[in-house]
């Protein structure tokens, strides 16, 4: 009997599938497991035994009434992280796509730029992070003192923002979006920080756009305006999903929220409502990689 030849597209389903295989494993054998134990911490009180080990009690629902009728600030910080991923994802993609069109244009020193802007990935490593905050400490009432009231007298001295903020009010700017604007301007040093990872990939992806295409769009008379609409834009929508995902689950593992959920089992050991915090913190965000993910998925265009 003849062996059946599988397709193109099966080959590419298969290498697709071995890509990923290592991540599958350990999202099976590690993620999974410890999402059933959270869960099972959060209906529980979790108590550790002198000996080792730990013991549970089932309460239900308590920790979960708790976390959201009684604890203190887990509702204001879940809004504030929420409602900063909401602000940073789309911020941070287009700041992220329109410097890697930047960048991958041709001039003299465009590898030290590039170096300059993946800098912020490194210096947001743990050790690097420390280590530049016992620099600030050390150098606290010296060159920091300095620094300090150089910023108070240029704030002294500096043109009023609300200025600029009444200015564009008269010109009949609907408020929502001048809020917007300001809160993105307020964040600016957090987006720059957080697009190194994301201006690579977008980088990658314009250097695999056929040059051809481009020639044909050139020959047709199209305008820089056009061509970017009508090619980069299009052959870049796989890659905007790619960093969608990667801006949301990084947003979520540095916000306050984590944290909160951090101190409050190993600070405070109450890890049933940890647990919560946890639980409640991870659904939002698959919710809003849903929605995102996919509501682009449907206007994306794949090239083959």
């Amino acid at each position: 009997m003849r062996k059946r030849r599988l397709t193109l597209s099966q080959k590419k389903m298969i290498n697709g599938y071995l890509f990923i295989l290592p991540w599958l494993i350990g999202f099976i054998f590690f993620y999974i497991r410890s999402i059933i134990l959270t869960t099972e911490f959060s209906f529980s009180k979790l108590t550790v035994e002198a000996v080792g080990g730990y013991q549970l009690e089932y309460v239900g629902l308590d920790n979960f009434i708790y976390a959201f009728r009684e604890h203190g600030t887990f509702k204001q910080v879940l809004t504030s992280s929420v409602f900063n991923m909401v602000i940073d994802i789309p911020l941070i993609i287009f700041f992220s796509l329109f410097m890697a069109i930047l960048l991958n244009r041709q001039f003299k020193g465009r590898t030290l730029v590039r170096v300059i802007f993946f800098l912020p990935v490194i210096m947001n490593s743990s050790a690097i992070s420390t280590a530049l905050d016992l620099s600030r400490q050390m150098v606290a009432g010296g060159i920091s003192a300095g620094s300090s009231q150089m910023a108070a007298e240029t704030s002294a001295t500096g043109v009023d923002i609300y200025y600029y903020i009444d200015l564009f009010r008269d010109l009949a700017m609907p408020d929502r979006i001048l809020d917007y604007i300001v809160a993105a301007v307020g964040r600016i040093n957090n987006i720059i920080t957080a697009s190194g990872v994301q201006i690579v990939i977008f980088l990658a992806a314009l250097q695999s756009i056929p040059s051809s295409m481009y020639e044909v769009a050139k020959i047709e008379g199209a305008t820089a305006y056009e061509t970017f609409w009508k090619v980069t834009f299009p052959m870049v929508m796989p890659h905007i999903i790619t960093n969608i995902v990667y801006t949301v689950i990084d947003s979520f593992a540095e916000s306050q929220v984590v944290t909160l959920a951090y101190n409050t089992a190993f600070t405070d050991f109450n890890y049933g409502l940890s647990s919560v915090f946890s639980l409640v913190s991870t659904a939002i965000t698959c919710l809003i990689l849903v929605l995102a993910v996919g509501y682009i998925q449907k206007r994306t265009f794949y090239y083959n």
